[in-house]
């Protein structure tokens, strides 16, 4: 699920976080750093398990109806499509998601179930229900397309959910986008034949990327005095108090990548970086960031202190 870039920016974030503490605690910033990491599964259960709750909702508003003292015919014989729906029902009998649902005790949406109730509205009101619910059969690939539709175009933008998960924890906002992605990605896995025991996907793709984190963070603040003495001269109209210190932050992890990580390529590392900058730095910071990265990666170049292994990785 995480990306590398996802987790060069939780790293990032940290020594910001740790420069702006003035923290020199090593190991308790690290097991903030993979805690953090750890909350962004979370988000990801959280939304899954809402679209389960969405569900149940609606499902409860149908026994509701039945039981008013004139009901409509309507109200009498339902269409029970969408509380039928194949995938949906797929994710609330999925036996792992309702383990770590369990294990990590989240029951974010039995407290805060206006929330839900303001979705399902959502959806009954758009364009994509009125179509599915036109018929009262559908074929399974039909569950799908809509189940996907609605969480693109309904969930995933919605701005009080966004204000929501931005309530609970600041951090998780960042997380947003590459959470709803992975959701889209593993429902479009979802296919016949199907069981209970569907596979959730894991936070880190393998070891390597969880020691990839943990060894950009601690080489980076490890060696940082030393990469800050790279930096300078390279700014000629810049000292270092004037450099933000998000932007040092993200020249020392580059300068880290160039040396202490031989199998990443010189010119990944300066993109990686360069995007990061402009997503979370100032609009000039990429521009600032590139002419230094580029200064330091041909002098590293030139002196043999570049010592990447593989082909193609200069």
């Amino acid at each position: 699920m995480l990306t590398r870039r996802h987790i060069r920016v939780k790293v990032m974030q940290s020594l910001y976080s740790m420069e702006q503490a003035q923290s020199e605690n090593l190991d308790k910033e690290e097991k903030f750093l993979l805690y953090s990491i750890d909350q962004m599964y979370e988000l990801f259960l959280i939304n899954l398990q809402l679209l389960i709750e969405i569900r149940k909702h609606a499902a409860d508003f149908l026994v509701k109806s039945k039981k008013k003292h004139l009901p409509t015919s309507e109200e009498k014989n339902p269409n029970t499509k969408f509380i039928n729906n194949e995938v949906l029902l797929l994710l609330e009998k999925n036996l792992q998601l309702q383990e770590e649902l369990d294990k990590k005790k989240m029951n974010c949406w039995e407290l805060d179930d206006e929330y839900v109730a303001i979705l399902w509205k959502e959806i009954k009101e758009s364009e994509f229900y009125t179509s599915y619910m036109s018929t009262k059969l559908s074929s399974f690939r039909e569950d799908k397309d809509f189940v996907l539709d609605i969480f693109k175009e309904v969930i995933a933008p919605n701005d009080k959910l966004y204000e929501y998960i931005e309530d609970k924890k600041l951090t998780w906002v960042d997380d947003l986008p590459l959470v709803n992605t992975s959701i889209i990605k593993m429902l479009r896995k979802v296919k016949l034949p199907h069981d209970e025991h569907m596979s959730l996907p894991k936070l880190y793709k393998d070891v390597d990327d969880k020691k990839f984190a943990i060894d950009i963070f601690r080489k980076t603040v490890l060696n940082g005095a030393d990469f800050a003495k790279e930096i300078d001269g390279k700014t000629p109209n810049w000292d270092q108090d004037r450099i933000a210190e998000l932007d040092k932050a993200i020249i020392k992890m580059a300068i880290c990548e160039f040396i202490k990580f031989p199998s990443i390529p010189v010119k990944v590392t300066i993109n990686e970086y360069l995007e990061i900058a402009k997503e979370y730095s100032t609009p000039k910071s990429s521009i600032f960031i590139n002419g230094i990265l580029d200064k330091i990666s041909k002098e590293y170049q030139e002196s043999g202190k570049l010592n990447k292994v593989g082909r193609g990785l200069m």
